[in-house]
């Protein structure tokens, strides 16, 4: 016969769940944060991938099928009246990308040219000012060519076509009739548009490189891809969904390494979660031992007890699965209109993905029986003698020997790989680098790193509680009283504070990375456009000096500066030395120094590229041999650079030095910026230069003025996937704060008779109530400082391995902001269970403990 015990055991426990929810809220909060971390990179993924292919992907949904030719040649006229004749087909329109230099000077200016309708389902914009354009000579320009060329509905261009005897250059004015948005705002290029005919004509183009049909049904679609093929000799015909798979799977595949970089940290917030949890089981059960001791007693055996509160456990781990996936599903659906109230364009994400929520909560609940086996199995095994004591001490249960070995061995682990990673760290200007590799032990090692937090947590808070509770004591009573309630149970504040630390640690990591990585590009397109113009002579030779004068006497352009370069030689091999002040590029923006400072050069100092720095093993105070003509020039340097040097110049000095170096008096390169901000300042600025070089004195076109405007434009895609990423990390951290109240909580409920005796000692309400709050706060605060501390030093191996010659920059407003903003809310989280301990009365002091 089948003893009842089991299941009287398991009901037991159940109801215990049932009857006192809050004592196994911090663990199924542990939990959630786990679930929420792992579902919230998934509807992350999703948010990203959603974006980037709304922002990527250029072919529309109503595609049924997209015709080219097997030979890389055009569909002419005939070939698209053909496939719009075919039965089946509905609509069919021709696709056809190209483009021209815009006015002035030779190729001053470019904007991309594309056929589309501009109305129906197949087309890729939609008017946002002025009409879209009808008949020869008229086209549509998107937002980013408006606003370069400071274009309005009715202004004109001048496109330079070529001339029919294919040598020459034609001038044909076009005007604009609108202004348009495009679906695919992510070729970053001044682009016009105009219908497929009108915009044949005026390139003399003799077809389309593509062409994209609609049909009714799928079925209608099938039967004309065939029917095409005949139709039109040489034609590939290929479904709309295969080629916007394509197109999805290569925009998705360049945003893979901000997806790398959001779940860098996955590993180790599932990692932590489950050893928080278990920290937390073991603190519940230690509190729960005279009723444990009592089933002993009773005839329950270690074996069912087990079982019992290992299902205890996977039930708490379901329910916390399931409430972490809701709440990360609710806060992807919030992202996206957030992130548009600060400027960012994030598509929703698609439907539910019930797989991925499924096997999230079923893994949760796997998380949670791995979390509560051992505390289930030393839980058991209490005497029944137990029923007759008091609760275990709290120290019994989170401190000893082995939980400290396994501390120092996760801690030296960590150690070793992140040495391991920091040996292996490139220098700028290597190629031959294993990223992917590189991460992964960064992972490893930072997840290593958390678990000996965790272990050694009880050990760490009285340490940095006594450096950081210095302020405290000198508040009062209160303070002294807070500081003490934390120290005097550091398995607890450890607990909680450590599930505090991983939001933070993931938080500040990422906010690092991000400002570290946004550092680095912004470097990059200073690098790309150092000014708005830049003018050179065509054959690449020198300019007339006078012209650097003619330039800056027009009060619309600023910053007029002519800039020599010489060709030398470093160690046998050539390279570029000019005489360029980087201190007056872009007035410094973006501009930084890997080693040394950026600063006014003095005489024989030069500032060094990454490559060649690297190449020479130089950094700031070493000294360089340059050779120019045979003769050696020795120069110290006074700065190295992350990347490469601004106009591809490899060397920067000073004037004298660069004459000594054997350049001419002439300069080879002037830059300037527009004197006035926006598109109109540029508009204006860039008519000045026009006017300057097309004067009578500088007709013959030798000189070429290239304007910045034309060139990559900033990219938002990283401070767009970034605000997915922080989003979902900041509410991580709200909900680890979450636990700081359900512990206050906790705290109230036991320690009344404390509270009792403070009050009949004659400590008031109102101390009572800031002492509880100063401990909720101190709880954020420890968080905060060992969250940040585990994190940095992990940012600046994850901004190494992922770009080599990035900056490590520490956004310190931000994550001052970030810390005392925790506090705040740590300290609010405590606020109930402060008003609840302050209304303890008296008399508990005296009465019968439990």
């Amino acid at each position: 016969m089948r003893s009842p015990w089991r299941a009287t055991v398991l009901g037991s426990q159940m109801a215990e769940l049932l009857r006192r929810p809050g004592r196994f809220a911090a663990t199924g909060l542990s939990l959630l944060i786990a679930a929420f971390v792992v579902f919230g990179a998934v509807m992350a993924q999703q948010i990203v991938t959603a974006t980037v292919v709304d922002r990527f992907r250029g072919t529309p949904d109503a595609v049924s099928l997209v015709v080219t030719r097997n030979d890389a040649a055009d569909i002419g006229e005939a070939g698209l009246d053909a496939i719009r004749e075919t039965p089946g087909v509905t609509e069919a329109v021709g696709r056809f990308d190209g483009g021209a230099p815009v006015g002035g000077s030779a190729a001053d200016r470019y904007l991309a040219l594309a056929a589309d309708p501009g109305t129906g389902p197949l087309a890729r914009v939609r008017p946002v000012e002025g009409a879209y354009p009808s008949g020869p000579r008229r086209i549509a320009v998107d937002t980013r060519a408006a606003e370069a060329y400071g274009l309005v509905p009715g202004s004109s261009l001048t496109l330079l076509l070529p001339a029919p005897d294919g040598e020459s250059t034609r001038r044909v004015p076009v005007e604009i009739s609108g202004v348009v948005r495009s679906a695919a705002t992510g070729t970053g290029e001044p682009t016009g548009y105009a219908s497929g005919p009108d915009l044949l004509r005026l390139l003399g183009t003799p077809g389309y490189s593509r062409v994209d049909v609609r049909a009714e049904t799928p079925g209608a679609a099938t039967q004309a891809a065939e029917r095409i093929r005949r139709a039109v000799p040489g034609a590939v015909v290929r479904s709309g969904d295969e080629v916007r798979g394509e197109e999805s799977r290569a925009a998705v595949a360049d945003a893979s390494d901000t997806l790398e970089l959001a779940g860098v940290f996955l590993a180790v917030a599932v990692g932590a979660a489950v050893l928080v949890a278990t920290s937390t089981f073991l603190i519940v059960f230690a509190r729960r031992v005279r009723q444990l001791a009592l089933l002993r007693a009773v005839g329950a055996t270690s074996r069912r007890l087990a079982a019992a509160l290992v299902a205890e456990g996977a039930v708490v781990g379901l329910l916390a699965g399931a409430a972490g996936v809701l709440a990360a599903w609710g806060c992807a659906r919030l992202v996206p209109p957030v992130a548009g109230r600060f400027g960012h364009d994030l598509s929703a994400p698609a439907a539910l993905p019930l797989p991925q929520a499924a096997l999230t909560v079923l893994g949760t609940g796997l998380l949670a029986v791995l979390a509560v086996l051992a505390p289930s199995v030393a839980a058991s095994r209490v005497s029944p003698l137990q029923a007759l004591r008091t609760a275990t001490s709290e120290g019994s249960t989170v401190n000893g020997a082995g939980r400290t070995v396994l501390g120092v061995l996760c801690a030296a682990g960590a150690v070793l790989l992140a040495r391991q990673q920091y040996a292996g760290l490139p220098e700028p200007g290597d190629t031959a680098y294993d990223r992917f590799a590189a991460l992964t032990l960064v992972v490893v090692s930072g997840g290593l790193a958390f678990l000996a937090l965790i272990a050694l947590g009880p050990l760490l808070v009285r340490p940095v509680l006594s450096a950081l509770a210095v302020p405290l004591r000198r508040t009062g009573a209160a303070g002294r009283l807070a500081v003490a309630g934390v120290g005097g149970a550091p398995g607890r504040a450890a607990s909680v504070s450590v599930v505090v630390a991983l939001g933070v640690c993931l938080v500040g990591s990422t906010l690092t990375c991000l400002a570290s990585l946004d550092t680095y590009e912004r470097y990059r397109r200073t690098l790309e456009a150092p000014a708005d113009f830049h003018l050179y002579a065509g054959e690449g030779g020198t300019l007339d000096r006078t012209l650097v004068a003619d330039l800056a006497a027009r009060p619309e352009l600023a910053d007029v500066t002519a800039i020599r370069t010489a060709e030398v030689a470093d160690d046998g091999r050539s390279a570029t030395v000019t005489d360029l002040d980087l201190t007056t590029v872009r007035s410094g923006t973006g501009l930084t120094a890997r080693t040394g400072a950026l600063g006014r050069l003095g005489p024989a100092e030069v500032v060094v590229d990454a490559e060649h720095a690297h190449r020479l093993g130089v950094e700031a105070g070493d000294r360089v041999t340059l050779t120019s003509a045979g003769r050696p020039v020795r120069l110290t340097v006074a700065a190295t650079l992350p990347g490469a040097g601004p106009h591809g110049a490899n060397f920067f000095v000073t004037p004298a030095d660069l004459t000594r170096l054997g350049a001419g008096p002439a300069p080879t390169l002037i830059t300037a910026d527009a004197a006035g901000g926006g598109a109109e300042g540029r508009a204006r600025a860039h008519r000045a230069v026009t006017e300057t070089l097309t004067g009578p004195e500088r007709g013959d076109g030798r000189v070429v003025a290239e304007d910045a405007a034309t060139r990559a434009g900033p990219d938002d895609d990283l401070r767009t996937m970034a605000t997915t990423v922080v989003l979902l990390l900041c509410l991580t951290v709200l909900v680890a704060v979450a636990g700081v109240a359900t512990t206050a909580s906790l705290t109230v409920v036991e320690r009344r008779r404390e509270f009792g005796l403070l009050r009949a000692l004659g400590l008031g309400g109102a101390a009572v109530h800031r002492m509880v709050t100063l401990e909720c706060a101190l709880h954020g605060v420890l968080g905060g400082v060992l969250g940040l501390a585990l994190g940095l030093p992990y940012a600046w191996l994850v901004v190494r391995a992922t770009e080599v010659s990035a900056p490590f920059t520490v956004p310190a407003g931000q994550l001052a902001t970030v810390l005392a903003a925790l506090v705040l809310v740590t300290a609010a989280a405590g606020t109930i269970p402060a008003l609840r301990a302050s209304r303890t009365p008296p008399t508990v002091a005296v009465a019968r403990g439990d």
